[in-house]
């Protein structure tokens, strides 16, 4: 066997693997494989590999990625990230996965790394080490990784009859964002949620989204307030439907949201989060999956229950 650079003519190589080893939890598509493993900028070219067998059969991969687009934002620029490392199953106790992961967190220290995290990336398919992996966390804490909590993915399912109306406040209002506000929305985000979801935002406008997957509260012209919601008329695929093949019907998603810090406590926060079910709801999606959050008691007062769990990991390097 032997270790080679990552390129994309190995796709479908990839895809196939994946869906071998992990596709009926976590179901890979061409479209999203290609969007956060080889589009994604922030890929550290020279910290993902391929391992492939003799007959240059695809056995294992692994992609890292460290901070390099230039924006001016705070996306932890001492951070690297393992966004996936796989070995296929008839390979492994044979060192492979060891030599990957070396070779991976070798390139990100000489990137300037202090830290490696496992997911939590950008455009990341995991926010830690999935709750049933319990080999694969033996695994990496063997390895100097180290867990610092739990986050789940959350899910509720709807009674296609009954269809709660939106909340409603005389002081505020809700409301699909409209093109000519995204530019107040930007700043909105940069004031009060810098980071990661001012980013997904940034990209979401130049991916062609028009504004059809947030929802502001405003209070007069002012943004105080949003939720993102997706579903499969969504411009590109994101987090919380990445995994929409496990059900036959159409997958609605919940988040990220926040109210600006000199609005809270007024009952604002659940108040966004169920107007975006009520949009979604409008829109004939009866499964809706709220995902990387620890706020399980928040939302299980909306009938929510932890779908997924996932283990945080971290290293110092």
């Amino acid at each position: 066997m032997k270790i080679i650079t990552w390129t994309e003519d190995k796709l479908q190589d990839v895809l196939c693997l994946w869906n071998k080893e992990i596709g009926d939890q976590f179901p890979m598509r061409e479209e999203l494989l290609k969007l956060n493993c080889f589009e994604d900028e922030n890929v550290l070219l020279q910290g993902s590999f391929l391992a492939v067998d003799s007959d240059d059969k695809l056995i294992g991969f692994v992609v890292s990625k460290r901070w390099q687009e230039n924006l001016n934002l705070h996306m932890g620029k001492s951070i690297g990230w393992i966004q996936v490392l796989l070995v296929d199953s008839d390979y492994r106790n044979l060192g492979l996965g060891s030599r990957l992961l070396e070779k991976a967190e070798t390139a990100l220290i000489e990137s300037g790394a202090t830290k490696v995290s496992l997911g939590r990336d950008p455009w990341y398919y995991f926010p830690g080490v999935p709750g049933d992996f319990h080999e694969t966390r033996k695994w990496f804490e063997n390895r100097g990784y180290t867990s610092s909590g739990q986050d789940f993915d959350l899910i509720c399912h709807y009674d296609k009859a009954i269809i709660s109306p939106p909340p409603s406040f005389d002081e505020v209002e809700f409301a699909i964002l409209e093109k000519g506000d995204q530019e107040e929305f930007i700043t909105f985000l940069h004031r009060c949620f810098p980071g990661r979801w001012e980013y997904e935002a940034i990209h979401y406008f130049k991916r062609g989204g028009t504004g059809r997957e947030f929802v502001v509260l405003k209070k007069g012209r002012k943004i105080i307030g949003f939720c993102r919601i997706n579903d499969h008329q969504s411009p590109f695929i994101v987090q919380n439907v990445y995994w929409s093949p496990l059900f036959s019907e159409p997958l609605g998603g919940i988040g990220p949201l926040g109210i600006d810090p000199n609005e809270r406590k007024k009952g604002y926060g659940m108040a966004i989060v169920e107007a975006g079910i009520a949009i979604l709801r409008e829109r004939e999606i009866n499964r809706i999956v709220i995902d990387w959050t620890g706020l399980v008691e928040f939302y299980g007062k909306l009938g929510y229950d932890v779908w997924k769990a996932y283990h945080k990991y971290e290293k110092l390097v």
